[in-house]
């Protein structure tokens, strides 16, 4: 869609703006366009006590009924109750590597539709597309694929095998891409756009309605060069939405251990620089070791990498290997057999303390790799509960241990892979003060964006109507990142019911008292 093109007329305000085009914002999207979830006739859940909630009014859709109470009891891998809820509906015992037919059927209720635009820097999948190369693979298990178009069942017909349910980072995104067309997404999403700035309007003298403005910048193709190509220009656009939704991800700036020499060359803080270095064969089997600083899926998939080259490995990351907080020990050894793997190599080939201050792991000159105790793990080793102390320009780098133990390593490059922080600088303060600790930066680990668990409305805002779902409130998956798509799409449609009460209250009043109006209800 080509904003240019597409004058709002002065004062239209659009009901939904969602800012960010990934799995979020595309899942969001599909539920305001009319697709709604109910309880299939023939339904039945394996939780009884869930099942009887949803069978006491199976008339109403999901997002019509009372979210708490359906969340109560249920526990899943998500701290947010809607997406625990959401998840089990979708994917019942999926936990437990069972594949329960879902008690939802979803209709298309057009008339339940809700007008809104969705933007994004590129193509729908967002961060996904920026993926694409990746020589590892995820676990596919159902858990990535949205409402109404079977993963499984697209890969089958996207190619002839598929094995160990397995798909590039590549085939998720083009699956995002084709996810939006085959719902006739498509004339709700305005690609290549970069919001430069979001705002809190008030309401005008005219009794306009207090809204938020959302401007920013679209990418089109300009004039004809006349040789098959063309000028791209960035045309300016400005919108006023009733609600916005952040769903921007958290892909977009690498956090950084704001340590002595980390703008050092041999310093990377992305994978892909990784790849690069493979590609261009600068690391091998006789290379020094590379230092891979982190303990999530990332630093997992550079420890495979380099692991798979026999380069030396050493992985240093803050957390015990037994810390119920390391990713590794949330995901099913099944579904994740790599990622398992890199767990047993964290546990098996550790560091092992000495008497000295500093240690030099290379007592034979000759020897580039590292000296860990014997096992079938040979080429790595792992520094749980240390963190980097400062980088050196002869590429050494000091480790620090809990207790204060230093230890010198060499390398040929070092890997700080430990997450990232969203690019919220649209947001006054770059939404600081939306966090759950105001004096921190928004991250999804460690300070989400701190929303109300049920309806994921930003609990700092600057005014009503804004919401936040996806990994900027801490979910990291996209089988759990549905269940924000539904506490919004559900309050929306609360509000809109409200909405239509309070405008028939309104015409039988006739002048004899006092009502809330549309936007006062919109408004709250």
């Amino acid at each position: 869609m080509d904003l240019h093109d597409k004058e709002m007329v002065p004062g239209d305000i659009l009901p939904v703006v969602i800012i960010g085009n990934g799995p979020s914002g595309i899942c969001l999207s599909h539920l305001l366009s009319g697709h709604t979830p109910y309880l299939s006739p023939e339904a039945w859940h394996p939780n009884p006590l869930l099942h009887g909630k949803l069978s006491e009014q199976p008339h109403l859709p999901l997002m019509e009924q009372d979210l708490e109470y359906l969340c109560e009891g249920l526990e899943g891998r998500s701290s947010n109750p809607v997406a625990v809820l959401f998840d089990s509906l979708l994917l019942p015992d999926s936990d437990f590597g069972l594949d329960h037919t879902s008690p939802l059927e979803w209709r298309y209720e057009p008339e339940r539709a809700v007008p809104h635009l969705v933007l994004g820097k590129g193509p729908p999948g967002g961060a996904w597309h920026a993926m694409e190369g990746s020589m590892l693979t995820l676990s596919l298990a159902n858990w990535m694929e949205l409402p109404g178009l079977k993963l499984k069942d697209w890969m089958r017909d996207k190619r002839r095998n598929v094995r160990n349910d397995r798909a590039t980072p590549a085939e998720i995104a083009s699956y995002y891409q084709h996810y939006v067309s085959q719902m006739s997404l498509g004339q709700n999403f305005a690609c290549g756009t970069t919001v430069t700035a979001v705002t809190r309007e008030h309401g005008g003298r005219d009794g306009s309605p207090p809204c938020w403005r959302v401007s920013g910048l679209q990418q089109r193709e300009g004039e004809d060069l006349g040789d098959g190509s063309a000028v791209s220009e960035e045309v300016p656009f400005s919108l006023l939405a009733r609600n916005v939704v952040l769903a921007t991800g958290t892909h977009d700036i690498p956090a950084r251990l704001g340590v002595p020499g980390e703008s050092l060359p041999f310093v990377c803080h992305s994978f892909w620089e990784l790849e690069a270095a493979i590609s261009g064969g600068e690391l091998d089997q006789s290379s020094d070791p590379v230092l891979v600083v982190g303990a999530g899926l990332t630093a997992a998939d550079a420890v495979l990498a380099a692991h798979h080259l026999n380069t030396p490995v050493y992985h240093a990351f803050r957390r015990s290997v037994a810390d119920p907080g390391l990713i590794f020990n949330q995901l099913p050894k099944l579904l994740y057999p790599e990622y398992h793997k890199v767990h047993q190599m964290m546990t098996q080939q550790q560091h092992q303390p000495t008497q000295e201050r500093t240690q030099n792991l290379h007592p034979d000159p000759s020897s580039s790799s590292p000296s860990p105790p014997s096992s079938s793990y040979t080429g790595y080793l792992s520094f749980p509960r240390h963190r980097v102390v400062a980088f050196r320009p002869d590429r050494k780098c000091v480790l620090e241990s809990d207790s204060g133990e230093q230890t010198v390593v060499r390398v040929s490059k070092a890997l700080v892979l430990i997450g990232s922080h969203p690019n919220l600088s649209f947001l006054r303060d770059t939404g600081r003060s939306l966090g759950a600790n105001p004096d921190d930066p928004i991250s999804c680990r460690r300070n989400p964006i701190d929303v109300d668990p049920f309806t994921n409305r930003v609990l700092a805002a600057d005014g009503p109507g804004l919401y936040a779902m996806g990994p900027l409130v801490g979910e990291n998956f996209v089988r759990f990142l549905k269940g924000g798509a539904l506490a919004i799409a559900s309050d929306l449609a609360k509000r809109r019911r409200e909405e239509r009460e309070a405008a028939g209250a309104d015409r039988q009043l006739d002048g004899r008292g006092t009502s809330r109006t549309a936007a006062e209800v919109l408004d709250s």
